[in-house]
């Protein structure tokens, strides 16, 4: 039982950050344009390119965060993998937001490139953290 509640730690975070990842991917889907306000974007610049790019990280999100849930759920010794993947998805982000700091607002500057390092952050903390309460194996 005692080894149970350890191993759980890593696989509750995975839920909780899947979850959030998914539910934010499934936001950018279902309503590109509200979802790109609240991340600090220009709501009259939204085109059909922009509207793409939104609904493409929608479906990336969406993708990463239901498998990192998935494996959070099923205990199936991917979470590290999946935390990895969300870390990187946000790592692609945020070399996005640094090639086009200069033409962001202060707002989407702070949300979209901070949000993205807290990702990574968070990402790689999850992944060492799933690696570390694996069982060693022979």
């Amino acid at each position: 039982m005692g080894g149970e509640r350890e191993r759980s730690g890593p696989e509750r975070t995975a839920v909780v950050v899947g979850g959030l990842r998914m539910a934010s991917g499934i936001s950018f889907l279902v309503a590109p344009e509200a979802a790109n306000r609240i991340w600090g974007g220009n709501p009259d610049d939204v085109g059909p390119t922009a509207s793409l790019l939104l609904r493409s990280m929608g479906y990336r999100d969406a993708l990463v965060g239901g498998l990192l849930l998935r494996s959070g759920l099923r205990r199936d010794g991917r979470v590290a993998g999946w935390f990895l993947a969300s870390a990187g998805a946000d790592l692609a982000d945020l070399a996005g937001g640094i090639a086009n700091h200069d033409r962001m607002s202060d707002e989407a500057r702070r949300k979209g490139i901070g949000g993205a390092a807290v990702g990574i952050a968070v990402g790689v903390l999850g992944a060492a953290a799933a690696r570390r309460a694996r069982p060693a194996t022979a």
